[in-house]
């Protein structure tokens, strides 16, 4: 999609809409940058950079393009390979994996909302320092619950294409 519209628009308009994006933030780095593409966008219109050297930086950003595209669908391509052989797998242990990391994650979970509520209701001047750390462990929490959301997904997927085989298998 992002090669299709570069070839059709090109870095203009790529410029144009990042250096807006950046203008948004309030950052002195996002400004300036903003600030760096909005003269580039004069440039462009003015005729500083010629229609050939244009061609160029477009070309180059579609190739940019197609080899992020291509890395992003390599990525993928392993993570479902994984998935497919874990789901093979005659490994009681590596069958059970998903379900013994969300149990896991359920009572850790658990314990730390429990642990909290009892600092709230029972200790509550130390409360504020409580919920505090709590907030510095969201990266680990989302890292956790993002690896039980992709597994409940497959998981989800698995049984689906097993849905659909069976109902094949009786309707015939």
């Amino acid at each position: 999609m992002l090669s299709t519209i570069l070839s059709q628009i090109g870095l203009p308009f790529l410029i144009a809409i990042v250096g807006g994006a950046l203008a948004g933030i309030d950052n002195p780095v996002a400004k300036s940058a903003s600030d760096a593409l909005d003269k580039v966008g004069a440039v462009i219109k003015s005729g500083g950079i010629s229609p050939e050297q244009l061609a160029e930086a477009n070309r180059h950003t579609e190739k940019m393009a197609q080899i992020e595209m291509e890395n992003y669908q390599n990525n993928l391509a392993e993570i479902n390979k994984s998935l497919r052989a874990e789901v093979a797998s005659e490994d009681k242990y590596v069958r059970r994996m998903r379900p013994t990391f969300g149990y896991l994650m359920a009572f850790t979970w658990g314990a730390q909302m429990f642990g909290i509520a009892y600092v709230i209701i029972f200790d509550t001047d130390k409360a504020g320092v409580v919920m505090a750390a709590m907030g510095n462990l969201s990266a680990i929490w989302a890292v956790g619950l993002s690896v039980l959301g992709i597994y409940v997904y497959k998981r989800s997927e698995d049984k689906r294409g097993r849905d659909v085989k069976d109902a094949i298998f009786w309707n015939n």
